[in-house]
């Protein structure tokens, strides 16, 4: 080794001790001008010899001043939301709960839950590979590189296998004026600075900003991960930054009084305003890993955790308005319209009336001075009539649709606009059709939809593909590339499967999951449906698991209407998928539906292991870290161990990886 090798190597380990100390224990341990001048000289020296730089290098943190994108990637851990509680009593009951599920006395462990921006970090042979938001869930926006400019996030870490932790980036409450002041920014809250920052195109500028972060899950290999206190105990000797404000419960002062639960909750809610980081509540886990993976996860939570939420931030102002909206199936839903006021650091100036009877269970008046409160610190809501507006009549739905002016109907709480035709329902099924989730076609934005619909271009979902895109040339923010970049969009999306087209149509209940399950079950042509309403035979429909007389009856309704048959006619006439071209290769996305996969041992094709989960969840399987019996399939490789064994014991279906690649294609 050379001296400057050895010079530059000297360099990143006393900068990466000083960082430490200063970042995650807050006691720094050289002066500022002693920490700038050794960074100087590292830079200076990886300046001179760039290959010697390595990605857990220091002065990565600084950010680089190239733009970049943010490009979208899949998450290989489960990214959920948390089930919620509102009261110490809801909390209770569902630690009872728990127990009853599971049989057994349990530990759990209580922590703050931090007001910030969800993310996760991937590392791979001890280095940070990949930080990811936590997006919908299953795909997130890749900041690595805004996320190595946090202090406290290690670039490398002494664990060579693959670990994925999540945490929540945040800006200390004591920085944020000063920060939003110098930035010449107007975010109503810490939370709102740091989201912004964390998006932001060039990594200098993040590196100016002091976030910070917590870290609060690791997911540790099988045979070491025991508890979830295990685990916060390795990832705090691994450099990582935990919460210290966390509280281990066992059985007895949970299952017995709750005495010690409910003084807690009451301390940790009155400490709030003191803390210099914003908490919207708190989080009670079950701490044994094993039972975790027996209690499972919902699609939207997993069911060992629950978030007990902080009574929601109210305040006192004036209905002055109530307006209507109009959703692409004809829904109509009451929007009130208040007098701005600042609840929770947000400006609140619409919320949320719900329907009809909600409105009339709190006898509301335009005019009325009401208190709202922002649900779970988000959703704006109108809780009770304050005081009453002097000679102001109760509110009443109008008769008619305000934008089409048909009359409307009510079916159980809701109203309907029944016209088809509604501009606003139009508007809401091509927005629909058009979004990321669905079709997604790029370069369809509601303002360029709105443009079209003014215009009088396009009249409904299929005019998209007649639509003659070359006479907005000249037009104000239309010129040649941006109208190739959606005659592009519009061609690409007539590639998507027959099952994300069922999907987009906007049929109630037939979302992504339930077309798989339609096209998994023999219905791989738009015309087998429409067959299928013809005859009034829903229970075709309702005899494929997961779909009930309810939703049956509903797909017999919708493929009898005249309407949804012309524009399907007119969307296959355009080139769309009306039929999966390859049903075996369709049905393939689902295949793994229902089934709980563990993966064991080394592979030929999947280094690491995390490349081979990806093809199972994106054929909807589960991934499981144990053999259990609720687990179906073992996928082993080389060596695969005592769940190989235990697997056989349990009659499980063993999958080697050859069979696996046969399974999804990839022979």
């Amino acid at each position: 080794m050379t001296s400057i090798e050895l010079e530059i190597d000297e360099l990143k380990i006393k900068l990466k001790k000083y960082q430490f100390e200063y970042y995650v224990t807050g006691k720094p341990i050289v002066s500022d001008r002693e920490y700038d001048r050794l960074f100087d000289r590292l830079l200076e020296l990886e300046s001179k010899y760039p290959e010697l730089k390595t990605p857990d290098s220091p002065t990565m943190r600084v950010g680089s001043d190239l733009t970049h994108e943010l490009p979208e990637v899949e998450h290989t851990i489960p990214v959920l939301s948390l089930d919620k509680a509102y009261s110490e009593e809801e909390v209770i009951k569902w630690v009872e709960k728990t127990e009853r599920n599971t049989g057994k006395s349990l530990s759990f462990v209580l922590e703050e839950k931090i007001d910030g921006i969800s993310i996760v970090l991937y590392y791979d042979r001890g280095l940070l590979q990949r930080a990811v938001t936590r997006g919908n869930g299953s795909i997130g926006n890749d900041v690595t590189a805004n996320v190595k400019t946090i202090g406290t996030v290690p670039l490398s870490i002494e664990y060579e296998k693959p670990l994925a932790v999540r945490g929540e980036i945040y800006l200390p409450k004591s920085l944020f004026a000063k920060i939003n002041k110098s930035m010449e920014a107007d975010y109503a809250n810490p939370r709102n600075l740091a989201a912004g920052t964390i998006r932001r195109i060039k990594s200098s500028e993040v590196a100016k900003v002091p976030l910070n972060i917590f870290i609060y899950e690791g997911f540790f290999a099988e045979e070491e991960a025991l508890s979830h206190v295990n685990n916060l105990n390795k990832l705090r000797a691994l450099g990582f930054r935990l919460n210290s404000r966390t509280t281990i419960f066992d059985h007895e002062t949970i299952g017995g009084q709750f005495n010690d639960l409910s003084n807690i909750i009451e301390r940790m809610t009155t400490e709030r305003p003191d803390l210099d980081y914003e908490i919207d509540g708190l989080v009670l886990k079950v701490d044994d890993v094993q039972t975790r993976e027996s209690l499972g996860y919902t699609g939207h939570h997993p069911r060992w955790a629950i978030a007990y939420k902080f009574e929601s931030p109210a305040g006192i102002t004036q209905l002055i308005g109530i307006d209507i909206q109009v959703g692409r199936t004809g829904r109509i839903t009451p929007v009130g319209r208040v007098e701005p006021i600042n609840i929770g650091g947000a400006t609140i100036a619409n919320v949320t009336l719900h329907n009809q009877s909600y409105i009339d269970l709190l006898e509301l008046s335009i005019g009325d001075m009401v208190s709202v409160s922002r649900r779970g610190d988000v959703i704006p809501a109108v809780e009770k009539v304050v005081e009453k507006s002097e000679n102001s009549p109760l509110w009443h739905m109008p008769d008619h649709c305000p934008v089409c002016h048909t009359p409307l109907i009510q079916k159980g709480a809701h109203h309907f606009c029944p016209n088809h035709d509604c501009p606003d329902q139009i508007k809401g099924r091509i927005r629909f059709f058009v979004g990321t989730d669905q079709m997604d076609i790029r370069n369809l934005g509601p303002e360029t939809l709105d443009v079209l619909l003014e215009k009088g271009m396009i009249k409904d979902i299929q005019d998209l593909y007649t639509c003659d895109f070359n006479s907005l040339e000249g037009s104000e923010g239309f010129g040649s590339k941006k109208i190739k970049l959606i005659q592009d969009g519009i061609e690409a999306s007539k590639e998507r499967h027959f099952s994300t087209v069922l999907a987009s149509l906007g049929i109630p209940d037939l979302g992504k999951r339930v077309a798989q399950l339609l096209v998994q079950n023999g219905f791989s042509d738009i015309q087998n449906l429409i067959q299928v309403a013809r005859e009034d035979n829903w229970e075709t429909f309702a005899s494929i698991p997961g779909i009930g007389e309810k939703m049956a009856k509903n797909f017999v309704n919708a493929f009898g209407e005249p309407q949804l048959l012309k524009q399907v006619q007119a969307l296959g006439d355009a080139g769309l998928q009306m039929q999966s071209r390859d049903a075996e290769l369709e049905t393939r996305d689902g295949i793994f539906m229902e089934q709980s996969w563990c993966i064991t041992g080394s592979f030929e094709h999947y280094q690491p292991r995390s490349l081979a989960e990806t093809e199972i969840k994106q054929r909807g399987g589960r991934i499981v870290s144990s053999v259990s019996s609720k687990t179906t399939h073992l996928l082993a490789g080389e060596k695969a161990g005592s769940k190989l064994n235990k697997a056989r014991e349990l009659g499980l279906t063993i999958v080697d990886e050859q069979t696996f690649l046969t399974m999804i294609g990839q022979e």
